[in-house]
């Protein structure tokens, strides 16, 4: 996602591309009602059973610090993202820092992904690129993936991609499994930890039990819980309230 000088923010997903606004609580999607139907309502998490009201109003009253993250929060949804992207996406992630990882993401996709050529009604042209299929960087050489700048992560890359395209990794198998199944099998992946393994469980699965420990959170749960979040408490959807909690954390 990219905000734009006019405030708008341009999105590219699963190949298509979408400028989104808001003014109050008005929301406008640059696409027609046939796409917002069939992608993007799905893709924002605007269709889904996910009750966000409830989920706030169930934490502890008496959890001040979660309380406060959550009024900060409140909007927030957690993406329908694509598993393939969020794999290498949060492989690229590792000890890394959110411009350098957008930069090595631009780049990726203007190597490796097709390029697409899209005209507003205005006149105005709008060149975007897909995110790397599989195939594009299973047969990509290395030196082609380090020049653009990921670091030691370029052989993470080559072998995950290697891994899905012999079959090692079933992605559709792991979109139909459960957290602790799903988590197993991407494990299993080169250069893929806990922390990776739970981003990409949450941000492409919805599998909301998931709750990535990076440097923040672990700092939150160690100052604001003495260590010990209470997971029992909030089972099914601990990385909703995570998400809250990251987000507050960058305010403070």
């Amino acid at each position: 996602m990219t905000e734009l000088e006019d405030g708008s923010v341009e999105v590219i997903a699963s190949g298509r591309y979408i400028r989104v606004n808001q003014n109050d609580d008005n929301v406008t999607f640059s696409c027609d009602e046939e796409e917002y139907e069939t992608f993007f309502k799905s893709y924002f998490d605007i269709d889904s059973n996910t009750d966000y009201d409830k989920i706030i109003s169930s934490i502890d009253k008496d959890d001040l610090y979660l309380t406060n993250a959550a009024k900060y929060g409140d909007g927030i949804r957690i993406l329908n993202q694509d598993l393939w992207e969020m794999i290498i996406s949060f492989i690229i992630s590792q000890r890394n820092n959110i411009k350098r990882i957008r930069g090595c993401i631009k780049r990726l996709c203007e190597k490796f992904g097709e390029k697409h050529i899209i005209t507003f009604n205005n006149g105005e042209i709008v060149t975007y690129y897909d995110f790397p299929t599989v195939e594009a960087l299973a047969n990509a050489s290395i030196e082609d993936i380090k020049a653009l700048g990921v670091g030691y992560r370029d052989v993470y890359i080559k072998r995950a991609a290697e891994s899905v395209l012999r079959g090692d990794i079933n992605l559709e198998a792991i979109k139909c499994m459960s957290y602790e199944e799903a988590k197993e099998e991407i494990l299993k992946l080169y250069g893929a930890g806990n922390k990776v393994a739970d981003c990409i469980c949450l941000f492409a699965l919805h599998l909301t039990d998931a709750f990535p420990m990076d440097t923040h959170i672990i700092s939150i749960v160690n100052n604001e819980y003495n260590g010990n979040f209470p997971f029992e408490k909030y089972r099914g959807y601990a990385g909703i309230l995570q998400q809250y909690m990251f987000f507050y954390d960058l305010k403070l």
